[in-house]
């Protein structure tokens, strides 16, 4: 089969699914995201040298009890909280030159907060002030992919200056900056739309997180495929590599938008 042609069916069965079963229900959600994780877990645990039969069944064991704990805000701070220390661990680890390697009880760790948490997290953004609304994190989602296509058409045509050349070659300032401003503006049409909200502004800032921590989130991943030697992360989507290597930019993405929810909790 041509690889043009294996790729985009690939796609379009990884798009159908993960938006049909958002859109499904919180269950269809939850099935889903909780397969993807297991096989995030794989994914990691091959690529940093960590133990199956220690990393699976505790990835399995957080999801299966936490997926659905949103209601009670002292974990969900918690876990949010948790996550977002592990966030910029990786940051710090991103712009660290000369650091490559982690410990493997800092693997473990990484593994909690950087692969698990957001998978479970991404079933509590998904939860609006009147019940499960799939509309959320599918427009997160929708954001996500804004950014990628225009950050990369935008580079393509005008990038002169690289943004992150040691881990990521073909990414530019310029680039960058049109993924932030095209992502702005889809956030706004997202929000008046096809979520019919007033609260532009809300979105506007959630759109600013998600241009800004996905490419973060992608160049974190390029760097740690980079340190194991590895091209992509699995081969279960031919063309496309694995769930983490597609999912890369969500998983990061995800504890921020959490946060962000948190914060207007707690200030109204």
């Amino acid at each position: 089969m041509n690889e043009t042609l294996k790729r985009a069916l690939s796609g379009a069965v990884y798009v159908i699914l993960l938006l049909g079963c958002i859109s499904y229900s919180r269950e269809g959600l939850a099935i889903l995201f909780g397969a993807f994780l297991i096989i995030g877990v794989y994914e990691f645990c091959k690529m940093c040298g960590l133990n199956y039969f220690i990393s699976i069944p505790l990835a399995g064991g957080s999801y299966f009890y936490l997926w659905n704990k949103n209601s009670d805000l002292n974990t969900n701070t918690a876990l949010t909280a948790i996550a977002i220390i592990i966030s910029i661990k990786l940051l710090l680890y991103l712009f660290n030159h000369n650091k490559t390697h982690f410990k493997t009880y800092t693997r473990y760790f990484l593994l909690f907060g950087y692969i698990i948490l957001p998978f479970i997290l991404a079933n509590y953004v998904a939860m609006g002030v009147k019940g499960y609304n799939p509309k959320i994190l599918i427009s997160v989602i929708i954001l996500i992919w804004t950014n990628d296509t225009f950050a990369y058409l935008v580079g393509k045509n005008l990038g002169k200056n690289k943004l992150f050349p040691s881990v990521s070659p073909k990414k530019t300032i310029e680039g960058f900056i049109g993924g932030i401003v095209f992502t702005i503006i889809g956030g706004a049409l997202l929000a008046h739309f096809y979520i019919m909200t007033s609260n532009l502004y809300i979105w506007i800032i959630i759109a600013s997180i998600v241009s800004i921590f996905s490419t973060l989130g992608d160049l974190i991943e390029s760097k740690l495929k980079r340190v194991a030697g590895i091209k992509d992360t699995g081969n279960i989507m031919p063309g496309h590599g694995g769930i983490l290597d597609r999912l890369d930019s969500i998983i990061f993405v995800i504890p921020f938008i959490n946060l962000f929810y948190l914060i207007l909790y707690y200030v109204s």
